[in-house]
């Protein structure tokens, strides 16, 4: 079985179409394309605004022109992550996609990538109503946004008035049969240490110690789940021989993307040669810890050293603040909701350090549903690399999206779901960051909700869809819109 045997074959041809279309985050230029070209061959209204959205309008079909008009929203780009023995350059590459049967199931995934689903699924769901000859509908307005993944930028710079509908279905949630009425607001914390060369001294030896094996995943959906952190495992290997051994750390490198967990981390570090042996049992000792703590979660994590080059390492004391500043730093759940069960309010993900040129710089992505929260942790954040010398920024704030829950098309979507199914659909909030908190914002007039299939671990290499709940959540899409709330 492939994709192309998938069913409902209007969404997953759609779906294939964008795995064939490379289309990072700041890359989306090809997919902006496709979706002008795809909107104009239909003989629709199409347009693309100053920053790179797309907009596709369709009339209501007869009948259905009373209908307050609909705006299907989704994000086109995607997160590129890949294992890393997997030769992929997604700027150029087309995403390769596998069926696998498990006992809960057939799931989609990627080869050795992201798949993409996140939220190219909700692209092709919106795709497949523009072109349906069949569907009973009010008015449409399709909103493809851009950069949703690294700052939002499409919903940011979305302008008033440009969109003419009263209520916002969002197609980029991951678990079908619940329904979101709110998601939590986000900031970027970036601290920078700086730092000076000198070069390797005499009687060392260099190793390169590597931290592989993490799953990873969504900073804001699977913060919970206690993932290990690539950045915070390698801190805890490299802290007793920073500040106990002498050592020295030429250079360090973990994470690529502040809304992904970071799964692999590598450093650089100087032994000296008659410490070797005691080196090697500090990494063999955190590897056998580590495996233990998390392994239930992360069952493929390893840490271990092998023989390296460097001319260079930092000097000073600049390389032990660091990793004593990462290993203080915030990570993971900071705190629970009081007010809805098992939602997560706050969380920080360490997701980025990286030293270059002189700097290193430490990127974390924090999340909350209430500001005043988000701000208090950022201060953590401010206070725990000021006091070890870095300078601290921030930067992309935008804030949660509080429920409504008298919304019009959540009572709608509420009835339509058990109408089909028999079940009412969950109603929640989520700790991840959707578009819906800005655009709302800009448009407070808006009636909004979320909704999508089910996918796991978006943002990681294992991101997977479960196959059977794109029907149903194509089949209760179309119900909505043929019930859509009257003017």
């Amino acid at each position: 079985m492939t994709i192309h045997d998938l069913t409902p074959k209007c969404v997953w041809k759609n779906f294939y179409a964008l795995t064939q279309i490379p289309r990072p985050s700041k890359h989306e230029e090809k997919a902006v394309a496709f979706l002008l070209k795809f909107g104009k061959d239909l003989g629709l209204e199409t347009l693309r605004d100053e920053i790179g959205n797309v907009i596709i309008r369709k009339p209501a079909t007869k009948g259905m022109e009373n209908r307050k008009g609909i705006i299907l929203q989704a994000h086109m780009d995607m997160v590129p992550q890949k294992n890393n023995d997997k030769v992929h350059d997604f700027t150029k590459d087309p995403i390769e996609t596998r069926v696998v049967h498990k006992e809960d199931g057939d799931w989609l995934y990627a080869n050795g990538t992201t798949l993409g689903a996140d939220d190219g699924l909700g692209v092709a769901a919106a795709m497949a109503v523009l072109e349906s000859k069949d569907l009973a509908h009010g008015p449409i307005e399709a909103l493809f946004t851009i950069d949703e993944e690294t700052g939002m930028t499409g919903a940011n710079a979305l302008k008033p008035g440009l969109l003419k509908g009263d209520i916002l279905i969002n197609l980029d949630s991951e678990t079908e049969g619940e329904l979101y009425v709110g998601c939590a607001g986000g900031l970027d914390c970036n601290a920078v240490f700086t730092y000076k060369d000198e070069p390797l001294p005499k009687g060392y030896k260099v190793f390169a110690v590597n931290v592989k094996g993490l799953r990873g995943g969504h900073s804001g959906m699977e913060i919970n789940e206690g993932r290990g952190n690539a950045n915070k495992v390698m801190a805890r290997v490299l802290l007793p021989l920073l500040r106990d051994m002498d050592c020295k750390l030429s250079s360090i490198e973990g994470g690529n993307l502040r809304n992904a967990i970071p799964r692999e981390a590598i450093a650089i570090v100087a032994v000296p040669a008659d410490t070797v042996d005691d080196f090697k049992k500090v990494v063999e000792e955190t590897d056998a810890v580590v495996r233990k703590e998390i392994g239930l979660i992360d069952p493929d994590v390893k840490i271990f050293c092998e023989p390296a080059k460097a001319k260079t390492v930092m000097a000073g004391r600049t390389a032990l603040k660091l990793v004593k500043a990462i290993y203080a730093c915030p990570n993971a759940v900071d705190r629970m909701s009081l007010a809805v069960k098992d939602l997560v309010e706050s969380s920080n993900n360490l997701a980025i350090v990286k030293s270059e040129d002189g700097k290193i710089r430490i990127r974390c992505l924090m999340r909350s549903s209430t500001d005043s929260i988000k701000y208090d942790l950022a201060e953590t954040f401010r206070a725990v690399f000021e006091l070890a010398g870095a300078k601290v920024s921030f930067a992309g704030g935008y804030s949660g999206w509080s429920p409504n829950m008298q919304s019009p098309i959540l009572k709608t979507m509420v009835a339509k779901y058990k109408e089909l199914y028999g079940v009412e659909p969950a109603v929640m909030a989520i700790h991840a960051g959707l578009e819906c908190g800005i655009m709302g914002g800009i448009y407070p007039n808006w009636d909004m909700i979320s909704c999508g299939p089910t996918l796991k671990s978006p943002h990681s290499p294992d991101e997977r869809c479960y196959i059977p709940s794109v029907e149903k959540w194509w089949n209760f899409l179309k119900a909505v819109l043929a019930d859509a709330p009257r003017k």
